[in-house]
C-alpha cells in the first residue's frame, strides 16, 4: 500500500481532494497510533484522521490525477460506456459501489449514464428519481473537484473545459 507524506493532495473517499496537513500520533483510544491528518481543500473546517496501519481506511485514499490524466480522461469521455439498471434496488447497489470504488473512468460512465437518462426523461417531462440525482450529484462533485484540482481551476469552471475539450 501506499504510503504518503504531509503536503501530498490525495482524494479520500467521496469526500474530495484532500492535502495531508500531517502525519501525528494521537491517542484517541486508548493506544497511540500514528494517523494521516486530512483536510479537505474545499472545506477548510473538516478535518480527517486516517490512521497509517489500517489498510481498509488507507484503501479509500488514492493520489490525485495529474493534469495530463484529466485531460486523457476527458478526451476518452465520448467512449464510455454507459450502464444503466433498470431495477432500481440493484442500480443504487451497483451505482454505490462505482462511487465507493473511486474508479475514475467508471464514475465518468455513471455520470454519463444518468446525465443521458435524464436527458431522456426531461423530453418525456419526468425526472430523474431522487436517489439517481443523489448519485449524480455525489459522482460530480467527486469527479470536477479532483479534476478542478488536476487543472488548477475552480469547481466551477471544469464542466466548461470539459465540453471545450470534447
Amino acid at each position: 500500500m501506499t504510503m504518503y507524506n504531509a503536503g501530498d493532495a490525495v482524494v479520500y473517499s467521496s469526500y474530495g481532494v484532500c492535502v495531508i496537513t500531517a502525519i501525528e500520533d494521537h491517542d484517541f483510544s486508548g493506544e497511540n497510533v500514528e494517523y494521516y491528518v486530512l483536510r479537505p481543500v474545499s472545506d477548510n473546517k473538516n478535518k480527517f484522521y486516517v490512521p497509517t496501519d489500517n489498510e481498509a481506511l488507507k484503501s479509500r485514499m488514492r493520489s490525485v490525477c495529474s493534469r495530463s490524466e484529466v485531460e486523457e480522461l476527458i478526451s476518452e469521455m465520448p467512449q464510455e460506456d454507459m450502464f444503466w439498471i433498470e431495477d432500481e434496488s440493484r442500480r443504487k447497489e451497483e451505482y454505490r459501489k462505482v462511487i465507493d470504488s473511486g474508479d475514475r473512468r467508471k464514475i465518468i460512465g455513471l455520470i454519463k449514464t444518468l446525465y443521458i437518462h435524464g436527458e431522456e426523461l426531461a423530453a418525456q417531462h419526468k425526472k430523474l428519481r431522487s436517489s439517481d440525482e443523489r448519485f449524480l450529484h455525489e459522482a460530480e462533485n467527486m469527479l470536477y473537484d479532483e479534476f478542478a484540482y488536476a487543472l488548477r481551476l475552480n469547481k466551477d469552471e471544469v464542466l466548461p473545459y470539459i465540453r471545450q475539450h470534447i
